[in-house]
């Protein structure tokens, strides 16, 4: 990528009123390391500078005059404005096209009721029927043929983020949620959230209440629970199914799935399958053999080998098309959920998906979208970059005055000294300064599962505890660069649903980084929330061993010197010398420390039990009154934990 410098035309520089620090050494036919060098004198921050950073007028004339060459004014191109050339979905369709369509159904509901169960449940009732194999693995879709021929596709999405992620990008590929409640423990608080979920994306509900096998299931109990969120089962008037299931042993499965069925006739769910596709990506990941692979829902036209696609800003051109089993397929229709390869990177979960005309028409797309977001980025960067330069400047005239009566030589050696430790110390040793920060780094198996864990730990806001500092997030297995950054930020590597193969386990434990890998979304916060709690400095907590008062006041001659001895009473456990101790008088800590002499008659002891009288002087010559109270305690160290709560 290495751009050819511009030979200088008698040390003129083109310039224009912004430019990045990389257009600028280029018009300069200078390195970028020459502009660092002119601004290390000036109010710019160093320390925030890329070589894309955007840099004002007032600064590109002081540089090219720093470095003896002459400005002038690039004749301003007139900045045409790039016409549009996104993609966008085509008008509704002719309800005369319409053709019915399966229902596309999100299963939710709080963790261990039992989601996971009821989707393998469900898909083992399609593998057995269709081959003995085992699932070959989870595209994030399925389908299930009923008995009298219907179809209904299963989302099986991991948690609910990536389904509110997609809610918020405004797809709207659910048409119906299965909400699974557990029979004996009713209505938890993810519950609730999962019917929020629905009543914002206007879906409707089937309650599937679990765990009917048990012996403390109660499934009225929970259909009385869930009136108070405003969902009224069939036998209350409502409109809601309700259907009593055990996903573990299976039963009742067909019948969910034809309840399912009746409800989406009621919706009358149809699609036009003609013309140009439109879907959504449900899931991407990168594929050891296929390299990047999305599982999408086709919501209009029919995807076959051959289409160009676009979504977020990358493109593809269908190569090949599997469905859940791993089973090639030449079309897909809407409604079907499908793994389709050939695309040129992992576009996103929730993306939207829609045929285009070329391959040329892709790159005009993509072009556009990338075109679109760095606008944006560069307007959210000036405005950073502006109260940056604010606040900087305010500092840099505040050091200025402090340095106003040196002479300009002396002024750069100081500047120099003092901004040179930041240029050359090490990442390691910067984390070394700050002892109580978590770097994580999350690599998860799909788009979907990344986006979920980076959702809760957004959550987090315990920053005055312990700062959590995501370095890096990404897809596939753990790799020498997650091992490497680790290192260099002292971070300590999650994956979900990914692995971490010998080799790299061996270089992790070689440098003492960890490696938490889960399954299980709620485990893997939980062990986060360990290592956060094992990042907080403990918290010291007195623990009182033993009262005393004082009943008597007497002094002991030591040599030259008179002893202040206090006769006691143990009122309350008991007195142990070797402890701490502290003396109180009328409520206020006197003194605080540890015991000279702890004597029972004329002999020196180290415990006096509760009862038991006792002389005893202190470490420091302190006047005892009669009254004084006398507290022996040890101070024990307790692991803090952390206040973040992320919600189960």
């Amino acid at each position: 990528m290495k751009k050819k410098k511009i030979p200088l035309t008698k040390g003129e520089v083109e310039i224009r009123q912004k430019m990045t620090i990389e257009e600028l050494a280029r018009a300069m036919g200078k390195d970028i390391d020459h502009i660092y060098e002119a601004l290390l004198y000036t109010d710019v921050d160093l320390d925030s500078l890329e070589p894309d950073s955007i840099l004002y007028e007032d600064h590109i004339k002081l540089i090219v005059k720093k470095s003896g060459m002459k400005y002038k004014s690039a004749k301003l191109k007139e900045e045409k404005e790039r016409e549009n050339t996104d993609a966008v979905k085509r008008p509704p369709a002719d309800p005369a096209v319409l053709t019915p369509r399966p229902p596309v159904v999100t299963v939710l509901g709080h963790v261990d009721h039992g989601k996971t169960t009821l989707l393998d449940s469900l898909r083992k009732t399609q593998v057995a029927s269709m081959e003995a194999g085992g699932i070959t693995q989870h595209i994030g879709a399925f389908l299930v043929h009923l008995p009298s021929g219907e179809k209904v596709t299963f989302l099986d999405t991991p948690g609910h983020a990536a389904f509110s992620a997609m809610r918020a990008r405004g797809t709207h590929v659910t048409d119906i949620v299965i909400l699974v409640v557990a029979a004996e423990d009713g209505v938890m608080q993810q519950t609730i959230e999962s019917i929020q979920h629905a009543k914002n994306a206007g879906v409707p509900l089937i309650l599937a209440i679990n765990k009917c096998d048990k012996p403390e299931a109660d499934p009225e109990r929970v259909k009385k629970e869930l009136l108070a969120h405003d969902v009224v089962c069939e036998e209350f008037g409502g409109d809601v199914q309700a259907v009593n299931i055990s996903a573990l042993k299976g039963e009742n499965l067909m019948v969910l799935a034809e309840a399912t069925v009746a409800l989406a006739e009621m919706l009358e769910l149809k699609a036009d399958s003609t013309g140009l596709v439109e879907g959504t990506v449900i899931e991407s990941r990168k594929d050891k053999g296929k390299g990047p692979v999305t599982t999408a829902i086709i919501q209009r036209g029919t995807l076959r080998k051959g289409c160009v696609l676009v979504a977020g800003k990358t493109w593809a051109k269908v190569r090949f098309m599997f469905d859940e089993n791993g089973k090639a397929v030449d079309a897909a229709s809407p409604g079907i959920p499908v793994e389709i390869m050939g695309w040129k990177d992992v576009p996103s979960a929730g993306d939207e998906i829609l045929e285009v005309e070329s391959e040329q028409r892709a790159h005009e797309v993509v072009a556009w979208r990338t075109y679109v977001e760095q606008q944006e980025r560069l307007k959210r960067d000036v405005e950073v970059i502006e109260a940056k330069q604010k606040e900087h400047r305010m500092e840099y005239e505040k050091k200025q005055q402090k340095l106003a009566h040196l002479t300009w030589r002396q002024r750069k050696a100081v500047l120099y000294k003092a901004n040179k430790h930041l240029m050359f110390s090490k990442p390691k040793e910067r984390t070394e300064m700050d002892k109580n920060v978590l770097s994580v780094i999350v690599k998860g198996d799909v788009d979907g599962s990344v986006e979920a864990v980076l959702n809760i730990l957004d959550s987090y806001d315990a920053d005055d505890e312990c700062k959590l500092d995501i370095v890096h997030f990404g897809m596939g297995d753990i790799s020498e660069t997650d091992i490497s950054l680790a290192e260099a930020f002292n971070g300590v590597i999650f994956g979900f649903s990914v692995k971490a193969n010998e080799s790299i386990k061996r270089l992790a434990a070689k440098k003492g980084i960890k490696i938490k890998l889960h399954n299980i979304i709620y485990k893997l916060i939980d062990d986060l929330k360990d290592e956060l709690n094992s990042r907080l400095p403990p918290s010291v907590v007195e623990n009182t061993i033993g009262e005393a008062s004082v009943l008597n006041i007497f002094s002991v001659t030591v040599g030259k010197n008179k002893i202040p001895v206090a006769g006691c009473r143990v009122q309350k456990g008991l007195l142990d010398k070797k402890m701490k101790f502290k003396l109180i008088r009328n409520g206020d800590v006197i003194w605080e420390g540890s015991l000279s002499s702890l004597k029972h008659h004329k002999d020196d002891v180290q415990v006096i039990k509760a009862g038991m009288d006792c002389g005893l002087s202190l470490d420091k010559h302190v006047e005892f009154n009669i009254g004084d109270e006398i507290i022996c305690y040890e101070e024990k160290e307790v692991q803090q934990t952390t206040s973040w709560d992320p919600g189960f």
